[in-house]
């Protein structure tokens, strides 16, 4: 692949009033375009303080920090400039350097340009997305440590492995009166090592996607069964309307929960009862219907007041297929209800909301939850899924002592599988793929 690099320019701040605004500009020329609406002359390796001028005129005053190649972010020369955080002013400027010879960059441009000059691998300019979207600190956390090589390490161990072996088979076949064939036992030893390594990569393979991309929490139930009073307790603001009305609550209702660093987006829908005439209860109706069909998991809440009756097991019946619990609300008027496991709540005292968080939690990540040292996303799995595939034929080769160039082509496949997760290889269509999903700034 062949790439032409001109200068490119945005803003690397949100475009709304703040304190400052960051304007990034990349590329060869980006220091010679920015002295040229500067006052002073841009100085590399020091802070420029300076005014930014249109003609003369000044716009706004303004740090300016250059970094010049290959000792920047995008491994090209590089000019920020620190305005006051005015959208007015960051526009103009902005203008000033389209004016002068930049161009606007595409989405994740920037980023692109790090991986394409070798300042990262592909693993990590995906990890600045999911550093920049984390909605927890514990999806924040894996971000951060794929950025900072976790998963680049992992992964060049795994093809070292691989590599040394096939190394040896093809010196070996190459050189044969020189070179003593590899035995079978070891290139064995060797496969298994690699496919356990991955194995236990893909063993979190879950946990990494729900961290990653969070979880949907439906809270269902037949009116008044206490559905948004949970579901503000569990946000611990008042977000949803409470009344003793039936039918209060008209449409589906989202906000997002931190679960123990789970990012969780909290449904709470209308009550299901089947006996309403009103047409918008009626469609919000199927519009909870239509939540917990698409929930990750369920809160089948009913009134302890009452009990369970066949309405209510009409409405848990629509979550069976789904990870869901039985909730008791209201326990702080009937304390002794609740049976066979459920979870009883008291959303007014509080009542058994931190137990119902941590059966939430167990019952999304299971029994076992693991600490993550990396974060893998769905490409990464699919690539060592494939290098999976590719040693498992390498092992059976092996073990039926198959020659060893036809060994050699399955080892060789897993390598370019898991090169494609570092980015070694790699297409313009994965590349637009991922960068696509980017702002502007990054």
């Amino acid at each position: 692949m062949n790439y032409t690099f001109d200068t490119i320019c945005a803003t690397a701040t949100p475009l709304s009033t703040g304190g400052i605004g960051v304007i990034r500009v990349s590329g060869e020329n980006s220091i010679e375009i920015v002295q040229k609406i500067f006052n002073k002359k841009i100085v590399p390796k020091i802070i420029n303080h300076g005014w930014i001028l249109n003609n003369g005129k000044k716009i706004d005053e303004v740090i300016v920090l250059p970094f010049v190649a290959p000792h920047s972010y995008t491994g090209e020369n590089v000019a920020e400039i620190q305005t006051h955080g005015s959208p007015v002013v960051i526009n103009e400027i902005l203008n000033l350097i389209l004016e002068n010879g930049a161009r606007l960059a595409q989405r994740g441009e920037f980023t692109k340009r790090a991986f394409l000059n070798h300042k990262i691998d592909l693993s990590q300019a995906e990890a600045v997305l999911d550093l920049i979207n984390a909605k927890t600190t514990k999806s924040a956390q894996g971000a951060a440590n794929n950025l900072s090589g976790a998963l680049k390490i992992k992964i060049e161990e795994i093809k070292t492995q691989i590599s040394d072996i096939l190394g040896r088979i093809i010196a070996s076949l190459d050189f044969p009166e020189d070179v003593a064939e590899v035995s079978y036992d070891e290139i064995i030893e060797k496969i298994e090592n690699s496919i356990k390594n991955i194995e236990e990569i893909l063993k979190n393979a879950r946990i990494h996607n729900i961290l990653r991309q969070g979880v949907k929490i439906a809270v269902a139930g037949r009116p008044n069964a206490g559905k948004s009073s949970l579901f503000n307790a569990l946000l611990n603001i008042d977000r949803a309307i409470v009344t003793e009305i039936e039918g209060t609550t008209r449409d589906t209702i989202t906000e997002t929960l931190d679960l123990n660093g789970i990012s969780a987006t909290l449904i709470d829908t209308a009550g299901i009862r089947n006996e309403s005439a009103d047409k918008v209860e009626k469609i919000g109706i199927e519009q909870s219907k239509s939540a917990i069909e698409q929930a990750d998991v369920v809160l089948c809440l009913y009134d302890g007041q009452v009990g369970i009756n066949d309405k209510d097991r009409e409405i848990f019946e629509l979550a069976k297929n789904k990870k869901h619990l039985i909730v008791c609300t209201k326990c702080d008027l009937c304390p002794s209800i609740s049976q066979n496991g459920e979870i009883s709540i008291s959303s007014v005292t509080k009542e058994g909301i931190e137990e119902l968080k941590n059966a939430l939690y167990k019952e999304i990540i299971g029994l076992n939850p693991t600490e993550n040292e990396f974060l893998t996303n769905q490409r990464h799995q699919n690539c060592l899924k494939l290098s999976l595939e590719a040693l498992n034929n390498a092992l059976e080769g092996a073990n039926q002592q198959e020659l060893q160039d036809l060994i050699s082509i399955d080892l060789k496949a897993a390598l370019t599988n898991l090169g494609e997760i570092s980015g070694e290889v790699i297409t313009d269509n994965i590349l637009n793929n991922i960068f696509e999903n980017f702002c502007i700034g990054k």
